[in-house]
């Protein structure tokens, strides 16, 4: 896998990151109305014994929540970057990049080992990271083991992220090597139903997302 690919991927972990990041808020009470927006999050395991985990939490708990956590690179409802320069891409630069120019499709990579497309469309960053090296590995690994003459299964991880340019904006106002948790929430829950992240492989399918609902599908 080469760096540029490598640094996109550090681009879309870094967001994905942001959406997430109130999860440790789940373990408190769910006061809020139904009319408010919630974020959601199902993990779905592939495995024979898999298991599906769902997570429903309210905005503006949340928001309410982050700032009292102060855990590792969590603090004060802000996260630590402590590479800012990840794969030696500078993902602030591009992000503010991204934010002062015109809509369009601004990456696409195709190659052997990824699939990489970034663009921005009405208002949105779109971020689709395909890794074909997964699904190589993977046939590899198959055929090796049961049978090196038959091919191997077709594999791969792929990795979707759909973000307003204003939580983006919101996210990286914290200032140098920080992420404003907080602040990307409030402005995320302005933003109506949005489908954030989408995650799949071969042993785990994840989903991010906004919505009024209390309960998640």
């Amino acid at each position: 896998m080469n760096y540029h690919s490598r640094g996109f991927r550090g681009l879309a972990a870094a967001l994905a990151l942001s959406a997430c990041a109130s999860f440790p808020a789940v373990t408190l009470a769910q006061t809020t109305s139904k009319t408010d927006q919630w974020i959601h999050v199902r993990v779905e395991n592939k495995e024979d014994k898999g298991e599906t985990v769902r997570v429903n939490v309210p905005i503006d708990m949340a928001v309410k929540v982050l700032p009292a956590i102060h855990k590792d690179c969590l603090q004060d409802g802000k996260v630590r970057i402590d590479n800012a320069h990840m794969n030696d891409v500078d993902v602030r630069a591009i992000l503010d990049a991204v934010r002062t120019a015109k809509d369009g499709e601004y990456v696409t990579v195709q190659s052997n080992e990824n699939d990489v497309r970034v663009a921005k469309n009405a208002g949105y960053l779109y971020i689709h990271v395909t890794d074909k090296e997964h699904r190589a590995k993977a046939a590899k690994h198959t055929q090796d083991k049961e049978d090196a003459t038959k091919p191997g299964p077709a594999r791969e991880s792929r990795v979707e992220i759909k973000v307003p340019m204003k939580v983006v904006d919101a996210l990286f106002s914290a200032g140098k090597d920080e992420l404003d948790i907080v602040a990307a929430l409030h402005a995320l829950s302005s933003s109506g139903d949005t489908e954030l992240v989408s995650v799949k492989d071969d042993q785990n399918t994840v989903r991010v997302w906004i919505d009024s609902k209390n309960v998640s599908d």
